[in-house]
């Protein structure tokens, strides 16, 4: 099954990141709670985590990109 990856609702003011690098690739198997990406906020520098175990078949977005709460930034393969 494919499991979307959505850029969360952090706090009440944050409604944009810009994605500053990927620390994965496509064909990577990750564990739910392993850094897919490093972001920035207007208000932190912090890791996006993987909400499921699974392969990366989709990085949706580049580094340098701006993205909103919601957006799809990458695809998982799960089982």
């Amino acid at each position: 099954m494919r499991r979307e990856v959505k850029i969360p609702k952090w706090g009440l003011t944050i409604e944009k990141m810009t994605i500053l690098s990927w620390l994965v690739k496509v064909g990577d198997e990750v564990k739910k709670g392993d850094a897919l990406c490093e972001v920035d906020t207007d208000k932190a520098q912090t890791d996006l985590e993987s909400p499921a175990d699974g392969r990366v078949v989709e990085l949706s977005v580049q580094e340098g990109d701006e993205c909103t709460v919601g957006q799809t930034i990458a695809v998982l393969e799960t089982e």
